[in-house]
């Protein structure tokens, strides 16, 4: 669905991302590592935020694959990559369908059409109720954005991301400031973004890493160090040297299953 080859992004004198070999297929792939390891900045590659120092990016289209290493981010998302951010972005003074009616409009092929009444464009509204009912938001649609609580902005954000009907999702860290009693609901919504697209997450909580992920890809200093099931990168010495420190004896019990540490940074 999306690959890289030797993506590498420079800032001066430091490489942020590192001849990063990378594909995500049909599956739920988490990138971590720890603060300052290359993964928003990796995240603005693929979504055309940035432009690469060197190496490619390319996207599976119904063509086949397609270049995408200089596309901006219009281009990016009309193909079919949308993201979902770390700092909630979304219209506050809006409701919450018109946040993702909007949004809906972006990709479709009225984006241009400012001056016609809403009205006209039944489909989007649809769309945008639709996909409110998916995240568990149908009952907010009428709701000013910006008296949601955080965890149901959190949604919103991914309701936006969906809009268009995206091939490939990625999440950055859509658990982030959610209160400990709407977890369950963010891992649940993963889960089901996942069954019918493909996903790259970012996220901190290490718990709900080992609880979604098919795979998770490892950045220390920009490089990749481990790539695999959620078992070997928790067996990984690199990893647990390079990642997990002091927590690394967390990570297993005393007959090695995986047990998690709730709270630790990517």
């Amino acid at each position: 669905m999306l690959r890289t080859q030797k993506l590498t992004k420079r800032f001066g004198g430091l490489t942020a991302v590192d001849e990063v070999d990378f594909e995500l297929e049909d599956e739920l792939c988490s990138l971590i590592g720890p603060n300052g390891a290359g993964k928003t900045t990796f995240f603005d590659l693929l979504t055309g935020t940035l432009r690469p120092s060197s190496g490619t990016i390319e996207l599976k289209t119904e063509r086949g694959w397609r270049d995408m290493t200089e596309a901006g981010t219009d281009e990016t998302a009309s193909l079919g990559l949308h993201r979902s951010y770390q700092i909630t972005n979304i219209f506050s003074g809006s409701t919450v369908a018109e946040n993702v009616r909007i949004a809906a409009q972006a990709h479709g092929n009225d984006s241009f059409t400012l001056w016609r009444n809403t009205k006209a464009f039944d489909g989007y509204i649809e769309e945008a109720h639709s996909i409110l009912e998916r995240v568990g938001l149908a009952s907010e649609a009428e709701t000013t954005a910006s008296n949601l609580s955080h965890g149901e902005k959190r949604k919103l954000e991914v309701a936006i991301a969906l809009a268009g009907d995206p091939d490939v999702l990625l999440l950055d860290e859509p658990n982030a400031g959610v209160s400990s009693e709407s977890v369950e609901e963010i891992i649940a919504l993963i889960h089901d973004v996942a069954d019918d697209h493909a996903v790259l997450l970012v996220e901190h909580n290490m718990d709900i890493v080992m609880n979604v992920s098919d795979r998770i890809v490892v950045l220390h200093q920009g490089a990749v160090i481990a790539d695999g099931d959620p078992e070997t990168i928790q067996n990984d010495p690199a990893v647990q040297e390079a990642y997990f420190g002091s927590y690394a004896d967390d990570w297993k019990d005393a007959s090695g299953t995986k047990r998690g540490t709730e709270g630790t940074t990517a």
